[in-house]
């Protein structure tokens, strides 16, 4: 463990997942924020955007070039958390060196980049505490991953799999569009990007990595959802067993594994928003194994896991500054 505190900077600290990664860190017991970086915001406290913030710091949106924050020093870890395609631009414009951390929560290296770790940590927790360039999962990928791994580590994930999930806003990023206006989107449910959803490479990826003969269909149909966060993976597919083996199954695969747990009873969603949790349910149907799996889409999704990232990096426990509470009600 560190006796030191890691020094952060954030690129792309005005939207979502950067409000969230700063209402993390500022509460972190090893962390300090160095610099939270924002063309658009430049010069503005950062509570006026998060406005929640108000009272739990002072610092104010960086508009200088990232270039001249690094070469100041004492950066450890760098969360970059700017839109699609931004974080490989910023990569290639400004060089980092390796003595700092990079944890990227957009979509740009997360398909086996050469110079980045896929950080899930469920599934390959010790690569990603030797890496310094992580590429932080998706949202819909981590809970679909989670229902799916011990399947495919015990070579049982043998025909194809179909999944019905379901996301709040949040998920489509804070800029408007006409499917996120409340006016669209409260008391509406629709589909978008059925079974050609950006993560499911990401998904077939990590089920290779533990079973390189899984060549079988993913059906995905996703949902955007009225209300604001978390996320609802259905995930059925044939299992030749009896439900008490397939629950083993699972507590086995993640015994060890601080935030993914198994539940006898159904989950719903509020169980898990606001914290860093996974939780997953089992149910059997005519030789059809049914894996319910809820997370919230901006912590366990995209920017509690980018912590538990950074925490593994640094020789720190994974829980450490995540022991976070859902209010239920």
């Amino acid at each position: 463990m560190t006796d030191q505190f890691i020094n952060i900077g954030i690129i792309g600290g005005a939207g979502y997942t950067g409000g969230e990664l700063l209402r993390i860190l500022l509460h972190h017991p090893f962390v300090k924020v160095q610099f939270i970086h924002s063309k658009s915001h430049a010069g503005k406290p950062v509570w006026t955007t998060h406005t929640d913030l108000l009272g739990d710091t002072e610092l104010t949106f960086s508009g200088d070039d990232p270039a001249v924050l690094l070469a100041q020093g004492g950066v450890d870890a760098l969360f970059l958390c700017s839109g699609h395609g931004a974080s490989a631009t910023f990569l290639a414009e400004h060089e980092i060196s390796d003595d700092i951390t990079v944890i990227d929560l957009s979509a740009d290296f997360r398909d086996q980049h050469d110079d980045f770790i896929y950080g899930l940590p469920e599934l390959q927790r010790e690569r990603i505490q030797e890496a310094t360039r992580i590429a932080n999962p998706g949202c819909f990928a981590t809970s679909i991953q989670l229902a799916l791994l011990p399947l495919a580590k015990a070579g049982r994930l043998t025909n194809a799999v179909q999944v019905s999930a379901i996301t709040g806003s949040t998920g489509a990023g804070q800029a408007l569009s006409p499917t996120t206006h409340f006016t669209w989107r409260n008391n509406n449910v629709s589909i978008y990007k059925a079974f050609e959803h950006q993560h499911l490479a990401e998904i077939r990826q990590s089920l290779m990595m533990l079973n390189p003969d899984f060549s079988h269909a993913i059906n995905f149909v996703p949902y955007r959802g009225d209300f604001t966060r978390g996320i609802m993976a259905n995930v059925y597919t044939p299992f030749d067993g009896t439900l008490d083996e397939a629950n083993e199954l699972y507590r086995t695969y993640y015994a060890g594994h601080p935030f993914t747990h198994v539940s006898d009873a159904p989950v719903d969603v509020k169980q898990v928003v606001n914290t860093n949790k996974c939780f997953l349910h089992l149910e059997l149907h005519d030789g059809q194994l049914l894996i319910t799996s809820v997370i919230d889409n901006l912590t366990k999704g995209a920017s509690g896991q980018a912590v538990q990232n950074m925490n593994l990096v640094f020789g720190l426990p994974e829980d450490t500054g995540l022991r976070l509470k859902a209010v239920a009600f």
